[in-house]
């Protein structure tokens, strides 16, 4: 079988479920559904046991993985939208806003990649412009104002290298995040939830906690551009998805990441809802945790966690 058609056998078997759903509701019937249904969860379970990076990188670019905007809507109450970095426009590619997670007043900041094509290209497949990460940044502040905890959800393929955005002082704008978000006085949890891809993933993942979905990646570049670079050859993506350690395990060995999510069987595209209850009691634990740090203390603790990486021991 083929590397990127590892999910065809449970697609296959998907469609002979729906199938079925239009034949009857006679017991016969419902015990074959009921039958094929539990085939399918152990096919998942056996299938995604076993992915290697490149596959894994697969699933965090699912196009039914859920986005920011849908664990807004599985998590956080009344939320409000903010929009516009006072500057230059609103980028669609990047969603802030106010709300309620279970009970508890937060800031959202994350990427939103968009569902159909109108939606992509509106959002600009959730590669956010200056301008994005100015808004997220303004909203940052209005946290810190606030005394609200920042969440923020990454899922990009990296920032926008168009001439505009490059105009508009791309490279300044996720500088000037990381630098600020390393000063924020409030509580940051960052969440990898699909795609996290360069400066334009980093430029909102300077967390207090960094978590990362089970089969997310995290990288500085994607492996098609590292092959292109290495090997001249983006054919060789499979190996440069091997080498460049982008899966969560060997992320949380290094640690870039302080805790790994668990995702539903058979990715968080097979049930969002489920996987936003999953990833919302790892939020709510992480922030009964931080609640007990005052401002200097989220401050160092941060800091610590950050100087941290890139240190290595001679054996």
């Amino acid at each position: 079988m083929e590397e990127d058609s590892f999910e065809e056998p449970i697609l296959d078997l998907e469609r002979r479920i729906e199938a079925l759903s239009g034949v009857g509701d006679d017991s016969a019937t419902e015990q074959q559904r009921e039958r094929l249904q539990d085939e399918l969860t152990a096919l998942r379970r056996r299938v995604f046991a076993k992915l290697s990076p490149w596959q894994k990188t697969l699933v965090a670019r699912h196009a039914k993985r859920p986005y920011t905007l849908d664990y807004v809507e599985h998590l956080i109450e009344g939320f409000v939208e903010i929009h516009g970095d006072r500057k230059f426009a609103d980028d669609a590619a990047v969603i802030c806003g106010m709300g309620r997670f279970r009970d508890r007043p937060v800031m959202v900041v994350g990427h939103e990649k968009g569902r159909t094509t109108k939606e992509k290209i509106h959002r600009n497949f959730g590669m956010p412009r200056p301008e994005g990460y100015r808004k997220a940044m303004r909203a940052m502040e209005l946290a810190q104002k606030f005394e609200r905890p920042v969440l923020s959800f990454i899922d990009t393929p990296g920032a926008y290298p168009g001439i505009g955005a490059e105009e508009r002082g791309q490279a300044e704008a996720i500088a000037y995040n990381l630098r600020e978000m390393s000063r924020l006085r409030v509580p940051i949890i960052s969440t990898v939830t699909g795609e996290g891809g360069s400066g334009g993933a980093l430029a909102l993942g300077v967390g207090n906690r960094v978590n990362i979905l089970q089969y997310a990646v995290y990288s500085v570049i994607s492996p098609e551009g590292c092959a292109a670079i290495l090997w001249r050859d983006p054919a060789k993506n499979r190996e440069a998805a091997k080498a460049m350690r982008l899966t969560a395990e060997d992320l949380e060995k290094l640690d870039i990441v302080d805790e790994i999510v668990p995702e539903v069987v058979g990715g968080a595209h097979t049930d969002p809802e489920a996987q936003a209850r999953l990833l919302g009691d790892v939020l709510e634990r992480q922030l009964d945790d931080l609640s007990r740090l005052d401002a200097d203390g989220l401050l160092n603790q941060r800091h610590d966690r950050f100087r941290r990486i890139g240190v290595f021991h001679a054996v």
